[in-house]
């Protein structure tokens, strides 16, 4: 079972020594995000090269560092498209062939980084948001990575679960850490989206799904996240094509597509969604 399921990153002061942490939106690790939707991969990792050297003890720098592996591997698999999502076979199984080892590699590294240097934190502090957002993203990434490259799903269930309970826990302690709604919207879409037998099961696991629940939480991240906003945009416009709300997805990769000009997916996403909704729009235009 698939699990797009990236979750939130933050940034507060570092708890040890060293220079602190920026406040939230440090330009750095902003710019490092920028150039990810961009595509520009090797730019977002210079410029997370940058913050690490500065700040060695902050796990978002390196949770950034495998989001950027992640996300190359999504866009060279072309997992973030319609041609993708409307498929159930690769939406619900995963890519085909043999993802790239270099890539893949590099991901599971700095994942695991980013998982450490977050627990490392929490041994002085259990509950401190920060860590969490990373534990989510680190845990979320991993299933993502488990079931749509490595399709192991078995371990992407565990790590779904794993994230799921973390986004809770973070919500828990820092209500407006909007950017979770990624990790817990994603579940619910994709897991409400399975065949109905393959959804009991689950239920005995305590795994949920709800389709429309989903897409309202990629919505509440969709317009008030921060660093995964784009990409609950992006998630919600695909799942919205799923459902047939071509309107909303041709809305959706309209606003991305003027934020991020130079993102080639975006601009072709925004043309099939506008050729999948016309039928509406020229109704609307006929009022």
């Amino acid at each position: 079972m698939p699990a797009l399921l990236l979750a939130a990153l933050t940034m507060t002061a570092a708890v040890h020594a060293g220079p602190p942490a920026p406040a939230l939106g440090e330009p750095g690790i902003e710019t490092a995000f920028r150039r990810m939707y961009e595509l520009r991969f090797d730019d977002a990792r210079a410029e997370i090269d940058s913050y690490r050297k500065a700040h060695p003890a902050d796990p978002l720098a390196a949770a950034a560092e495998a989001a950027s592996y992640l996300f190359e591997q999504f866009n060279k698999e072309r997992i973030l498209t319609s041609a993708f999502f409307l498929d159930d076979e690769r939406f619900l199984g995963g890519i085909e062939g043999k993802p790239d080892a270099a890539l893949s590699k590099a991901f599971l590294a700095a994942n695991e980084d980013a998982r450490s240097l977050a627990l490392e934190r929490m041994k002085s502090s259990p509950e401190d948001p920060d860590a969490l957002f990373v534990l989510t993203l680190a845990d979320g990434m991993e299933g993502d990575f488990e079931a749509l490259i490595g399709k192991h799903q078995l371990a992407a269930l565990s790590l779904i679960r794993a994230a799921e309970k973390k986004a809770k826990r973070l919500l828990a302690v820092r209500a407006d850490a909007h950017d979770v709604y990624v990790a817990l919207g994603a579940a619910n879409y994709i897991i409400g989206s399975l065949p109905a037998y393959k959804r009991f099961l689950l239920w005995f696991g305590a795994m949920h799904g709800d389709r429309q629940h989903g897409m309202d939480q990629l919505q509440v991240a969709a317009d008030k996240g921060h660093y995964l906003r784009p990409f609950a945009m992006a998630l919600l416009a695909l799942a919205a094509e799923r459902e047939g709300q071509f309107d909303l997805a041709f809305t959706l990769f309209g606003d991305l597509s003027r934020e991020f000009p130079a993102n080639a997916v975006f601009s072709s996403e925004l043309a099939l969604a506008q050729d999948r909704a016309r039928p509406s729009l020229r109704s609307l235009g006929s009022r």
